[in-house]
């Protein structure tokens, strides 16, 4: 299957399963204080097994085709470490996570698992916005020793601030889709008219200072 294919099919699982919910006119509000038109948790995929699979199937073909096979998988607490553990379970190889701090007691672990400093990683993520909790997982990671060779996320936003964040850090970054897939996609499908695409795409833009007419409180941000 090519590339774009697998990007409108997994737009379209994302959508189907409402992992990915797109409300133009009643904007959710962001951990952050920003108003946004899309709210996504990708965790929604791991209740329909089809769907699962398929994005499971998708971050291996993804990792096959652009890097060479690390010794270990690790996934990003909390998203992605079900999808992580799946991916590593059919690539055969170790699974480990990183957690967004470390834990408060026994051994204050900040990444969960059995890993040699110098082996390869690849790391799994749910969801891309400005990239910052990407790269403390990846830092802390390279700070235990581990080589990160890459990042693979189901979704991006596709910020300039995080496309920037990535090169500064020499991270290879790859999703299995994005935010102008999923609206191509939504428009396809029906989920949205020709008439939303212009305040979709104006957005994406300046997200920090759009704003629209009312609001659903939906904390959440990567």
């Amino acid at each position: 299957m090519s590339m774009m294919r697998t990007n409108r099919r997994i737009a379209e699982f994302l959508l189907q399963s409402k992992a990915i919910k797109l409300e133009p006119a009643s904007p959710f509000t962001w951990a952050s204080g920003w108003k946004s038109p899309i709210y996504c948790d990708n965790r929604k995929t791991l209740s329909y097994p089809e769907i699962r699979t398929a994005v499971r199937d998708a971050y291996v073909a993804c990792i096959r085709d652009s890097f060479p096979l690390p010794d270990v998988i690790a996934g990003v607490a909390t998203g992605a470490i079900a999808q992580g553990a799946l991916v590593a379970d059919a690539l055969n190889l170790p699974f480990i996570y990183v957690r967004s701090s470390a834990k408060g007691h026994g051994m204050q672990n900040l990444i969960e698992g059995a890993y040699t400093p110098g082996q390869k990683v690849i790391v799994i993520e749910d969801l891309i916005s400005t990239g910052g909790s990407s790269l403390s997982a990846v830092e802390a990671l390279r700070e235990a020793g581990c080589i990160v060779t890459g990042m693979v996320a189901t979704f991006t936003y596709g910020f300039r601030i995080s496309e920037e964040k990535f090169a500064e850090h020499a991270l290879e970054v790859r999703t299995l889709t994005d935010y102008d897939t999923m609206i191509a996609q939504a428009l396809e499908s029906g989920y949205i008219t020709e008439s939303q695409v212009p305040l979709l795409k104006k957005w994406r833009q300046d997200p920090a200072n759009w704003s629209a007419s009312s609001s659903t409180e939906q904390p959440h941000e990567n």
